[in-house]
């Protein structure tokens, strides 16, 4: 079979139209995302994250979401990692959900900014003991020579912290928070008549458009 023949029918698909839709987008995201957690999909936290280089170029890689709210979306990373850089000298991003086995997506749009610090400490005391470690241990997105120099690095801080913690928030470390622009709701349907009903934040609040599949 090529990858031109693979397709899906979305058989079985609900209906989705402005009138089922809540009155805030991150209450309709919270009613998803719990649907995505009981239909067992495997971390449904996960969303690609978009952002674009100094140079204008884009780049894009899975995160972990860790906090949605009125404000935003949040994931934390390594203020030194490559997204971090990018989002210092483009402060817009695109966050994208796919849920496969609701034949569902979810993509957000807006600018960025950093969580306060605090807010970073409480999400670090949270991690794994073994995670705070491999993020002390890691440059990221910088090149290193070898998984050796990785794991030499990882028994170095446990040498140093052991696994009884606490340990502090490293200062390359924190959170970022997409403000949402717009966040559309897709909801795969046969015969690629797709629902794409789109929140848009203007002065008075949030307006709801249907997109063209």
């Amino acid at each position: 079979m090529s990858i031109s023949d693979l397709r899906h029918s979305y058989d079985n698909a609900p209906s989705f139209d402005i009138s089922d839709l809540a009155d805030s987008p991150v209450d309709q995201f919270h009613q998803w995302f719990k649907e995505a957690i009981d239909a067992d999909i495997m971390e449904p936290n996960a969303m690609t994250l978009a952002t674009v280089d100094v140079d204008g170029r884009p780049d894009a890689r899975m995160v972990l979401l860790k906090d949605a709210d009125e404000r935003g979306f949040t994931f934390y990373t390594n203020y030194e990692s490559a997204k971090a850089r990018q989002l210092g000298a483009h402060s817009e991003a695109t966050l994208v959900f796919y849920w496969d086995k609701l034949f569902r997506q979810v993509r957000i749009r807006g600018a960025v900014t950093k969580v306060a610090r605090t807010e970073a400490e409480a999400y670090w005391q949270t991690r794994p003991i073994k995670s705070q470690l491999g993020a002390l241990a890691s440059s990221q997105s910088r090149t290193i020579k070898d998984r050796q120099q990785l794991e030499d690095a990882f028994k170095a801080e446990l040498d140093k912290h052991g696994l009884d913690g606490p340990i502090p928030l490293p200062n390359d470390c924190g959170g970022y928070r997409v403000i949402p622009s717009t966040i559309e709701f897709w909801q795969g349907q046969q015969s690629r008549l797709h629902d794409r009903l789109v929140y848009v934040r203007d002065a008075e609040g949030w307006q709801v458009k249907r997109l063209a599949p």
